[in-house]
């Protein structure tokens, strides 16, 4: 069954051209409209056992998109992030960013890549400054290039007050931004973000929204949701996934059914009931080897 979007349209990967009929590894692959394709998954598949967590997902995502990935809790969001910033290995499939192979060439890439992974891990006893301090020397920053990322980012996002003080003691939005701030603090062209207005306050989610819109005018981020309003606020684009399956690939507007949002998510996830088995589709197979 063909994957479609709100439209009916069938959800394929128009619009992307190869700039020689057989790309060599870190070749940069181009948008119709000349941009290059920052993020790429390709027949991404994970099984655990005989549970499909993810299967067959493609797409391709280019330079300075906003792309919302959209759906319900346990749909294989994180399982799709995970391998697309080199945390896990897939089954199936092969991941790209800025082109280089996230398996092959894991270092490359991440050089190119900023991650905030949900309930993002913190040095819970470092104060900001120790924290940013230890990932932008991880990062291979040199020191006067580490001490202006280190003033940047925390004025940016106005952590100036609480550089000194325990990232333990600080509240749940300032965690937040000491997170986004690590993945920031070697200037990436890619940015992945899962879920990462959970358990924020209203005014800490709007003031998290401009930081990414504004983000968006130089970098590719790819930022996982299951918030409607989030989608609608920030979004250039939405990928829905779905019991491990890509369903929906357009704009917001493209998903839209009578001026909302909801309708047509509560329709492709038929209305929150399981109505497809996960369990055993395919046997478990090895760690992927990289190949396509």
């Amino acid at each position: 069954m063909d994957r479609i979007n709100a439209g009916g349209r069938p959800v394929g990967r128009t619009g992307m051209r190869k700039k020689d009929s057989d790309m060599p590894e870190g070749e940069v692959l181009e948008m119709e409209n000349s941009s290059p394709v920052m993020i790429e998954a390709k027949g991404l598949s994970k099984y655990f056992g005989p549970f499909v967590a993810i299967e067959d997902i493609s797409f391709s995502i280019p330079a300075g998109q906003i792309v919302a990935f959209l759906g319900p809790n346990g749909a294989g969001k994180s399982t799709t992030m995970r391998i697309l910033t080199g945390y896990m290995a897939p089954s199936e499939g092969s991941a790209y960013i800025a082109g280089l192979n996230m398996h092959r060439e894991r270092i490359a890439a991440s050089r190119r890549l900023g991650y905030l992974p949900e309930n993002g891990p913190l040095y819970l006893d470092m104060t900001p400054k120790d924290f940013l301090q230890f990932f932008g020397e991880a990062r291979g920053l040199e020191e006067q290039d580490l001490r202006r990322r280190i003033d940047w980012v925390s004025e940016q996002y106005s952590l100036q007050e609480v550089m000194e003080k325990p990232i333990g003691k600080l509240s749940r939005g300032y965690r937040q931004r000491v997170g986004v701030a690590q993945a920031l603090m070697h200037d990436p062209d890619v940015l992945i973000m899962d879920e990462p207005t959970a358990g924020l306050d209203p005014n800490q989610i709007r003031e998290f929204r401009g930081s990414i819109r504004e983000l968006g005018k130089r970098k590719t981020i790819l930022i996982s949701t299951h918030i409607l309003r989030e989608v609608d606020v920030i979004a250039d684009r939405v990928l829905f996934i779905h019991n491990g399956k890509l369903i929906f690939d357009g704009t917001p507007e493209e998903l839209r059914e009578n001026d909302s949002l909801e309708e047509p998510f509560y329709r492709m996830t038929s209305y929150g009931r399981s109505t497809e088995s996960r369990l055993g589709k395919k046997p478990q197979t090895a760690q992927s080897s990289g190949k396509e």
